[in-house]
């Protein structure tokens, strides 16, 4: 763990010479990076410098124990550092667990109504609403890019960005199949009925990571459908761009404005094309492991909302919770928390 610790603060140091040479100042993209990477280890460094001063005060309090007239004030000393430096020699390993490089940014997400017509439009919705006081109370902030209202409420599709620090690495585990089991609004004779939604997760992508060739994009303006109320426009202001090499398709048509619907389109397009390129470069290196929770797909059944039995079932851990109510007002914190603790014990074991 040392020789890893002295590695990290060498490398921190590298970066920090590098970002006062001018030709980095100037190159805006590689000046971003290093940035992005420095953050990354600052806290890692911060504890090792920590760790070293309480391991050599340690050491000197052990040479006064020598000493008969400081023995009781060392004996304490010897027993505060010991437990400081279990308690740093934990921190550091947490510290150490590989990151995701996109923990730190924004989120753009995706809920479709899957299977059950118009149950599923509406638990769709309700995972929306789910995900949007959970935001709010963590301090996020969240924009609808995209929505296609269903017909009997919810929605067929919306597309949305959580903006806050960190937001990546609390919700980049509900990518997937969410499964709900309770007696829909349109049942006349009280069955229960199984409906889904997927949900699909990805980082904000940033400018210097992603780079489209306005060439590559071919732009489809039309005119506006959905529900009804304000998603419909009288002019030819909806957006759909295709990148042709991925084939990965947006539309947008939620603003009146068709610059603005276009702005929107491409912020998720490049979004779209950065999940895409980090999912390649996945299976190219093997960066996959059988460690990880769940593959990220939208088709994995991740999770089971049963409102009988007011109990919530991650699949993926085993973990349920028998406040389903709680949970959909926005108290995701325990299952989210559990499964960033079962991530980081299977990185840990894997190591």
């Amino acid at each position: 763990m040392i020789e890893r610790l002295e590695l990290t603060k060498k490398r921190y140091d590298e970066i920090n010479e590098m970002l006062m040479q001018p030709e980095v100042l100037q190159d805006i993209k590689k000046s971003r990076e290093l940035s992005i990477e420095l953050a990354n280890i600052e806290d890692i460094v911060n504890c090792y410098t920590e760790y070293k001063q309480v391991l050599d005060d340690l050491e000197a309090a052990k040479e006064m124990l020598k000493d008969k007239e400081l023995q009781e004030f060392a004996s304490e000393e010897v027993e505060r550092l010991t437990n400081e430096k279990l308690r740093l020699d934990n921190e550091l390993e947490m510290l150490l667990i590989p990151k995701d490089k996109n923990d730190a940014k924004n989120v753009l997400m995706e809920i479709r109504g899957a299977a059950g017509g118009d149950e599923g439009n509406i638990f769709a919705g309700d995972l929306f609403r789910m995900y949007e006081k959970y935001a709010l109370k963590n301090g996020f902030q969240v924009e609808v890019l995209n929505a296609i209202d269903g017909a009997s409420g919810g929605y067929t599709l919306i597309e949305f960005m959580v903006k806050g620090k960190n937001a990546y690495s609390k919700l980049k585990y509900e990518s997937g199949s969410h499964r709900v089991q309770r007696v829909p609004v349109t049942e006349a004779n009280g069955r229960i009925q199984t409906s889904t939604a997927t949900v699909l997760v990805m980082p904000e992508a940033e400018d210097f990571e992603v780079e489209i060739n306005e060439n590559d994009i071919r732009v489809d303006i039309y005119r506006s459908s959905g529900a009804g109320g304000q998603h419909i426009n009288t002019t030819d202001s909806a957006v759909r761009m295709t990148h042709i090499p991925t084939g990965i398709v947006v539309t947008c048509q939620n603003e009146r404005s068709q610059i603005k619907n276009r702005e929107r389109a491409l912020q998720i397009l490049k979004s779209r094309v950065y999940d895409a390129i980090m999912k390649k470069e996945e299976e190219e290196t093997g960066a996959i492991r059988k460690s990880k929770i769940g593959t990220g797909d939208r088709s994995e059944k991740i999770r089971t909302y049963n409102y009988p039995q007011n109990r919530v079932t991650d699949h993926r851990i085993g973990f349920t919770t028998k406040q389903l109510d709680r949970v959909m007002e926005g108290d995701l914190d325990e299952i989210i928390e559990a499964l960033i603790m079962e991530d980081a014990k299977r990185k840990l074991a894997g190591e």
